[in-house]
């Protein structure tokens, strides 16, 4: 499959590629330590969010990673925004709510359920496109192998873990995320280079900002909003800027099938830092996440080749 421009997900995983430039064949293994590094920096980031929720709020904090993040990206991509018409306007408001709602049913679920369910969940978000994406054949096995990982990793052995709001608001959040891919398909067309993007983020930022300020109340340390502002490089500007460049280095097909492991990443990141344990159920779930969301993208990329 050729590439001319890719647009990221803030998880950092879906992908809308279109056609023109072929991707280097040089340079896997650089590509695959990019991912990898850009992986552990969005689950990594989401799990030592917890902090940042504590003092702000989950609006507060999503909120203000995503005013920080909109700053810092508009400073370097130094989007047009005079010029730009009423079609592009509409495509960046879509996408920036889209942004908005979907990060903040994320974080309001990592606050209720274990990290790996939740990213689990989540997954349903692009796993779905890529599936129904594709028509309605053998491939709608792959969302039901995801289904039975996220019943496997919802319990501990004991009993059910996280609760029903947790598990609704990373329902929202995959939601989100599917209808986010679909618009970065639309916003990456109708702009050049990350300016939709940058643009997308300040909307984001600016749809966030009533939810945030209710939430905060305007009280603000610096220690807190320093704290913020490294969650905000964390993700979703430094994936940006490893998958950018991995990109380059390696096939899509290839690169879709290692963010695959993003669910085992975050499994790992909620053990190591929230101390968050699974059971050999739960591993197993993990695997049968991973695996339906690899299987998915290696079937789509056939279908393409």
């Amino acid at each position: 499959m050729d590439i001319k421009n890719i647009e990221t997900g803030t998880d950092g995983a879906a992908l809308i590629a279109q056609p023109g430039v072929s991707p280097s064949s040089g340079g896997l293994a650089a590509g695959v330590a990019m991912c990898l590094m850009s992986m552990s920096s969005i689950q990594f980031g989401a799990a030592l969010s917890s902090s940042a929720i504590a003092t702000y709020g989950v609006a507060g904090a999503t909120w203000l990673r995503l005013a920080f993040a909109a700053i810092i990206l508009a400073v370097v991509v130094r989007p047009s925004v005079l010029r730009y018409s009423g079609a592009q306007w509409r495509a960046t408001l879509l996408l920036g709510t889209t942004t908005a709602a979907m990060t903040l049913c994320f974080f309001a679920a990592i606050q209720r359920l274990p990290l790996g369910l939740a990213i689990a969940i989540d997954f349903l978000g692009p796993l779905s496109v890529a599936v129904f994406g594709y028509g309605m054949t053998w491939r709608l096995a792959w969302p039901l192998i995801a289904a039975a990982g996220i019943l496997f990793l919802a319990h501990d052995g004991e009993g059910w873990v996280g609760n029903l709001p947790g598990v609704l608001f990373a329902l929202g959040s995959a939601v989100g995320w599917a209808v986010y891919i679909l618009l970065t398909k639309k916003v990456g067309a109708a702009f050049k280079g990350l300016e939709g993007l940058s643009m997308s983020l300040i909307v984001a930022g600016l749809v966030a900002t009533p939810f945030g300020l209710a939430e905060t109340g305007g009280a603000f340390t610096l220690k807190g909003l320093v704290e913020v502002l490294g969650l905000a490089i964390l993700v979703p500007l430094l994936p940006y800027a490893l998958e950018m460049v991995a990109l380059r280095r390696m096939p899509l097909a290839s690169f879709g099938i290692l963010m695959s492991l993003e669910p085992a990443i975050g499994a790992l990141a909620g053990f190591l830092i929230l101390a968050q344990p699974m059971t050999a159920l739960q591993i197993l779930g993990t695997a049968l996440v991973v695996a339906a969301s690899a299987g998915a993208t290696a079937s789509a990329a056939k279908t393409y080749s």
